[in-house]
């Protein structure tokens, strides 16, 4: 019951935003690593040793390789674990055949680079927690940020939503939120970002510390 909750407070943020994509003519595709059967990397470097590009783990994830290469926008969607979702980790951790093995020293890290093949430009973050604070995201924006490095593309972003839980009780400010959630949609693909101000009216305080702490 308790997931279950927290995926549709999240969809609350998510809806909208895509939403607004689709209204500046993206087209949007939306998969729940969830409900597909997506094995552990089993860090054999299969995939760039011996067949460069090919997973031999036979499971969902071989429907989602295609799609991946053809997408220009990625957007990861979850709420806030510790630090995130199995599912999730697993899904990001199978990116290693969209990589080209060709690495680089970059900023004092070793980094990778998206295959010619693959032409994701930008991963986005939406995600929404229970507690009160915004540093209760800080290590999914850490992995979500060096994910993006290692692929060597654009972080657009992240859509945060601290004490979701309380949206229910907070309709007017709710109505914003989703507003500003669906407006930042729209600005991603026609703009390639989003204005600091939306992300700030999406992640804003709906009540103080004090009172959230004694709901």
């Amino acid at each position: 019951m308790a997931a279950q909750k927290w995926r549709m407070e999240i969809l609350k943020i998510l809806t909208p935003f895509l939403e607004g994509m689709k209204e500046a003519g993206a087209s949007v595709e939306v998969f729940y690593v969830k409900r597909l059967n997506i094995k552990p990397c089993t860090g054999e470097f299969y995939c760039w040793n011996r067949e460069p590009g090919q997973c031999y783990i036979d499971d969902d994830m071989q429907s989602l390789y295609p799609l991946l290469r053809n997408t220009d926008i990625l957007v990861l969607a979850t709420p806030v674990y510790i630090p995130l979702p199995g599912e999730m980790q697993n899904f990001m951790n199978r990116f290693i055949p969209l990589m080209d093995p060709i690495l680089k020293w970059q900023d004092g890290r070793t980094r990778a680079r998206l295959r010619a093949n693959a032409r994701i430009k930008k991963v986005l973050l939406v995600s929404s927690s229970g507690w009160w604070e915004m540093g209760n995201f800080g290590t999914l924006l850490r992995i979500v940020d060096e994910f993006a490095k290692d692929l060597n593309i654009e972080f657009a972003g992240a859509l945060l939503r601290p004490h979701a839980n309380l949206m229910v009780e907070n309709k007017e400010k709710a109505e914003k939120i989703f507003k500003a959630a669906r407006q930042a949609g729209h600005q991603l693909v026609e703009k390639g970002r989003i204005s600091q101000s939306l992300l700030k009216t999406i992640c804003q305080p709906l009540v103080s510390e004090k009172k959230a702490l004694s709901v």
